[in-house]
């Protein structure tokens, strides 16, 4: 599966940020919290409104347009 736009993953899906598509300070503002190359991060609600994540534990709100420009790799974690 190739890479997709956090802005298109479902609540519970996981991916790893592979880089933002964007200009100098929106690449600084993200970096500022922690979305940077290879950070895994979780989407916990993805329907209207800002996208919520959980990031290292941490709940993180990020406005559609700025998700629309994270580029990330789906990834898949078994359940044990």
């Amino acid at each position: 599966m190739g890479d997709v736009y956090l802005s298109s993953l479902k609540p519970n899906e996981y991916g790893k940020i592979k880089g933002v598509l964007s200009g100098c300070k929106a690449n600084k503002r993200l970096y500022e919290l922690g979305l940077y190359r290879n950070a895994i991060v979780k989407v916990v609600k993805n329907d209207f409104g800002p996208i919520i994540l959980n990031l290292s534990g941490n709940k993180l709100a990020l406005g559609r347009g700025l998700a629309s420009k994270v580029l990330v790799e789906p990834c898949y974690f078994e359940k044990n």
